[in-house]
């Protein structure tokens, strides 16, 4: 080819045999969308620059105020840091994901102790992470407000990260067996498998609940912005910390202010971030025949990501360390044995002393907390707070029960109609990602009007936070479902009742498991705001466990608190392993595509 240019000639007709080469040799110009990528880039770049320093300012624990200023003016400077540890807890959160969830399902010997740690993890509400990790993250950077900023973008992180684990480590544990297969016979390195097939395969799952988690973070950014640390409230410039003093004012307009400005972001991150991802995730879709109206979900935002070279160029200097981890992992042996896979069942000492181990702290710790309680409340408050935790828990189970009845067949018929995921997805994540506690001011309102009593009332209020988790876990389900096995069931007349017991119920089990347990967490969780809601001069207040930390936390008893959270964690823990565990064990073995 080299040959038949010379023989042409440099300033020749620019076509080799009958070819067109004009501009063969040329790298391509720059074009519009590598501007306009470029620009949203350096503009988000100079927009961190220029919050980083307000983000190491000098603090002073006994002159910081507890309060921000409600001026209307400073609304966009409070929307900017309040995104930015938004989506600093995203990025830590999906990293904890990527780890956690891949260890726990590939390594079952860590398995035996990393889910239970997760239920705990996930019993845990966030002020109790707050008045724990405040105090160690002021004393890290003394001084200095960074020490808020950590303390408040890792209760932000509390409230994602959980929920994005149980759904990747789900998606781990109910691989198909035969890509299992494939990947062990293909020799793929730990590297290659985890990119190609872990990641990819849970993919659906992961974004669905990350945004669904995104969501969920908004609703708890006024506890996360204002904290309370032992007695003493800090307040951080943002919109949850404006909201909250607001709040605490009882000015609605400011409130409703502050509602209008958050329904702007939580649609300006859907259709700038969630929205471009959730359609790229459809590539990854287990399909055979991919349905013929899948092609026209679209997103502008994707559009010119994909036609920009911008993200190749970003993602370039990675490849080296792609390439080494892949090199690093490679298996040694030369059967399909040896292949990264699951880890088999070996027999050894490990394999029972690390549970003996386990329980033997356990029983050291819960003596030592007892010995603890008995010098400082006594014995008897024990008592009380199960007492309490047993009236949380039958809300948090009518919770989660309507909200199955309700969301699951919803979820089911969304998900199986991409016309209608497409129109009503954005209205979800809208709904989803709104702070329902923001409205919490005015249901208090009508609370007060109608003389509806808080410990009915509640049961609405922690709904608002936690019932998405089964309806978007559920969408995203039925959404995966192969279409082959869709034409399979309509080819063969299944219809009606026998297609939901037969199909669509076993189809989306899984899924819905990993809705539930998210959404009991996510109840137990909103309980703490749920249970003690404040407009102005009244504070009503409903009897319940969350109500008991919430107040122990404004009055900085540490005994007492300490005592609603291990209470609260008995409780999610007791639940999870009596029930969601068989279910999803149950989902891993007989409802398995």
């Amino acid at each position: 080819m080299l040959c038949c240019v010379m023989a042409n000639g440099g300033g020749g007709s620019g076509r080799v045999r009958g070819f067109p080469t004009h501009g063969v040799w040329r790298r391509p110009g720059l074009r519009w969308t590598d501007a306009l990528v470029a620009a949203a880039l350096l503009g988000l770049l100079y927009g961190v620059l220029r919050l980083a320093p307000a983000l190491d300012a000098p603090f002073l624990p006994d002159t910081a105020p507890s309060t921000v200023s409600t001026d209307p003016v400073h609304l966009p400077y409070y929307a900017a840091r309040s995104l930015l540890r938004m989506f600093a807890a995203l990025v830590l959160s999906v990293l904890f994901t990527l780890v956690y969830a891949t260890v726990a399902a590939r390594v079952r010997r860590a398995e035996r102790v990393m889910l239970p740690v997760l239920d705990i993890l996930q019993s845990i509400p966030v002020l109790g992470f707050l008045s724990i990790t405040g105090t160690a993250f002021l004393r890290l950077f003394p001084g200095s407000v960074l020490g808020l900023e950590c303390a408040a973008v890792f209760a932000i992180f509390t409230a994602m990260a959980w929920n994005m684990t149980f759904a990747l480590y789900a998606s781990l544990v109910s691989q198909p067996a035969d890509l299992d297969a494939a990947a062990r016979l293909m020799r793929l390195t730990r590297w290659q498998r985890f990119w190609r097939l872990d990641v990819p395969g849970g993919m659906i799952p992961l974004i669905w609940n990350g945004m669904m988690s995104f969501g969920g973070a908004w609703f708890f950014l006024a506890a996360s912005e204002s904290l309370s640390v032992l007695g003493h409230r800090y307040a951080l410039p943002g919109l949850g910390s404006y909201a909250a003093t607001a709040i605490r004012a009882g000015d609605l307009g400011q409130v409703g202010l502050a509602i209008a400005v958050t329904a702007v972001l939580v649609i300006g991150v859907n259709a700038l971030f969630w929205r471009p991802l959730t359609v790229w995730s459809e590539r990854f879709r287990m399909d055979e025949v991919p349905p013929a109206e899948r092609v026209t979900s679209r997103s502008l935002v994707l559009d010119i990501l994909r036609r920009s070279a911008v993200p190749g160029l970003l993602a370039r200097p990675l490849r080296p360390a792609a390439t080494a981890l892949d090199h690093a992992t490679r298996p040694l042996g030369r059967t399909p044995r040896a292949a990264a896979g699951p880890a088999p069942r070996t027999r050894g000492g490990p394999r029972v002393l690390l549970p003996g181990a386990a329980a033997v702290l356990a029983a050291l710790a819960g003596w030592r907390a007892l010995a603890y309680l008995h010098d400082t409340v006594g014995l008897g408050e024990l008592g009380h707070a199960l007492g309490l935790g047993a009236l949380t828990l039958s809300r948090v189970v009518v919770l989660v029960a309507v909200a199955t009845l309700v969301w699951v067949p919803i979820g089911v018929w969304i998900g199986l109609n991409p016309p209608v995921t497409r129109f009503a997805q954005p209205v979800i994540q809208v709904l989803a990602a709104f702070p329902a506690n923001l409205l919490f001011p005015f249901a208090a309102a009508v609370f007060l009007t109608w003389h509806i009593p808080l410990n009915l009332g509640a049961v609405l209020l922690m709904a608002l936070g936690a019932q998405w988790y089964i309806l978007f876990n559920v969408i995203a389900g039925a959404a995966a479902i192969p279409a082959d096995l869709r034409e399979a069931t309509a080819s063969l007349g299944v219809r009606g009742a026998v297609r939901w017991r037969t199909f669509l119920l076993p189809a989306v089990f899984p899924a819905y498991v990993t809705g539930g347990i998210t959404a009991a967490g996510g109840a137990w969780n909103a309980s703490i705001v749920g249970e003690v809601v404040q407009y102005g001069d009244h504070t009503l207040t409903a009897t319940g466990l969350g109500a008991y930390i919430t107040e122990a936390t404004a009055n900085g008893e540490v005994p007492k608190i300490l005592l609603g959270i291990s209470v609260m964690a008995l409780y999610v823990v007791a639940v999870n392993r009596l029930l969601w565990r068989r279910l999803y064990a149950l989902a891993e073995t007989r409802y398995r595509l």
